[in-house]
């Protein structure tokens, strides 16, 4: 298992965002496929309090729970960007 985990929706715009920057600086990661249903989101919601995604956990830098694609492109960007 890697260090980072991206919480997506097949489909999601904001998540292929996400997922495009995490391809574009060769990271390597694992997906946790989160049900269409907000309400069914419960393990996403244990790890950031909401039920929106995209959702980045990065174990090696204490990341527990970003949302917000724009924050995580950022973010990893800052971190892993050369």
């Amino acid at each position: 298992m890697t260090e980072i985990i991206l919480y997506d929706l097949p489909g999601c715009p904001f998540c292929m965002r996400v997922k495009r920057k995490l391809e574009e600086l060769d990271l390597e990661y694992d997906v946790i496929e989160v049900p269409a249903p907000h309400f069914e989101r419960t393990e996403v919601q244990a790890v950031s309090g909401q039920t929106g995604v995209p959702v980045l956990v990065d174990e090696a830098h204490g990341v527990e729970g970003m949302a917000e694609s724009s924050d995580i492109v950022a973010y990893l960007e800052e971190t892993y960007g050369n």
